[in-house]
């Protein structure tokens, strides 16, 4: 039986939007769905090491095909690229180069010194729809990973054209230099909600019927 993971992106929850109808739509058609909770409850200790480290435990060491959106998306290639026992992956505008991207962010080499200075900054959950705290470690942990994962498993991914988060840009180069992946570039933003309908099916018939 084909088992598949979601992973939520950053500051967002198992019981977004986007994973629940993911989750809805590909249990409805027979297939298990996890979605974790990739801060193990601990936001303001982030890091990219420990959310490795719930979907590996999450997928036990099983054969598992992975969605990622957003900083999920980075890590289900980050995961995908260590684990050859994933199958197939799915990535949400993927947020490639992680590290690089939230520094150019924040706006400059001085708030992201400001941020390491002082150790927190106020970020907006949109999972707990309020400002929580978020440590530096983060970013510090971040700098240690590749900014494109060398994963070989066959992968979709759905990339917004209008995405002012993280620019399709990342996705074209990705998909230019991995021909096992295949890029959909969508009339859409970040959250690439106006494409559920689109993007699911397709996403059921890559992971399942494949």
């Amino acid at each position: 039986m084909t088992r598949i993971i979601y992973l939520h992106g950053f500051a967002s929850s198992p019981a977004s939007s986007k994973a629940s109808y993911f989750r809805d739509y590909l249990e409805n058609a027979g297939v298990r769905v996890d979605v974790p909770d990739l801060t193990s409850g601990d936001f303001e200790h982030l890091t990219i090491t420990g959310q490795l480290a719930v979907i590996e435990e999450v997928a036990g060491g099983e054969s598992v095909s992975l969605i990622g959106s957003s900083l999920g998306g980075y890590l289900a290639a980050l995961y995908a690229a260590r684990h050859p026992e994933v199958g197939r992956l799915v990535l949400l505008a993927p947020a490639f180069a992680f590290a690089r991207l939230w520094g150019s962010s924040l706006g400059g080499a001085e708030q992201v010194e400001t941020w390491r200075r002082t150790g927190t900054m106020e970020v907006f959950h949109y999972g707990e729809n309020r400002n929580c705290r978020l440590g530096y470690q983060l970013l510090a942990d971040a700098g240690r990973y590749e900014d494109y994962p060398d994963f070989s498993q066959p992968a979709l991914i759905f990339h917004g054209l209008h995405d002012d988060a993280v620019p399709v840009s990342s996705s074209r180069e990705f998909s230019a230099g991995h021909p096992n992946a295949t890029l959909e570039v969508l009339d859409s933003d970040h959250q690439l909600l106006n494409m559920l309908d689109y993007m699911a099916p397709k996403t059921a018939r890559f992971l399942i019927e494949s």
